[in-house]
């Protein structure tokens, strides 16, 4: 395993000189998955919520959250994304909603924690539209599945 590289020789956090490294075309994909009672589910699905297009809000703040990591994450460098895209997949069986986001920029970094944050807050909107019916939802399985570009190559998560 390589050394931490957000730490400096004496042991100070600081931001990773980026300046070097070749402008590659980098793509990050996560998921995760929010789970719920049978009847939060259907208002979901059924697009009954009183709150609206559960799905269609919690895809426009996935794609802000994207936008916005560096705000958030304090070493993460301010990306100019060429792309976010979130999707969801309804899934009857165990009353809950996969999230997946995918992030490309062609720059100097990876985009692996805008396309982790993107799934984190599409599943916190989803929550926050439907706590009023069902504060007993849970967030599972927030994992990077893949990423793409630079210098180490691609990653295909197990």
């Amino acid at each position: 395993m390589s050394t931490l590289t957000h730490f400096d020789a004496q042991g100070q956090a600081h931001m990773v000189d980026v300046a070097d490294k070749a402008h590659t075309r980098r793509v990050g994909v996560a998921s995760g998955s929010i789970h719920m009672l049978p009847a939060t589910f259907e208002l979901v699905q059924s697009g009954t919520a009183k709150k609206g297009d559960v799905l269609g809000i919690a895809r426009i703040a996935g794609i802000q959250a994207a936008k916005k990591t560096s705000d958030l994450i304090p070493l993460c460098h301010p990306l100019a994304l060429t792309r976010v895209a979130v999707a969801f997949a309804m899934n009857a069986d165990n009353h809950s909603i996969a999230c997946t986001a995918t992030v490309e920029t062609v720059g100097q970094t990876g985009v692996e924690m805008e396309a982790l944050t993107a799934v984190q807050i599409a599943l916190l909107t989803i929550y926050d539209m439907c706590k009023a019916v069902d504060r007993g939802m849970t967030i599972t399985d927030v994992r990077l599945l893949e990423k793409h570009g630079g210098k180490s190559g691609s990653y295909v998560g197990r």
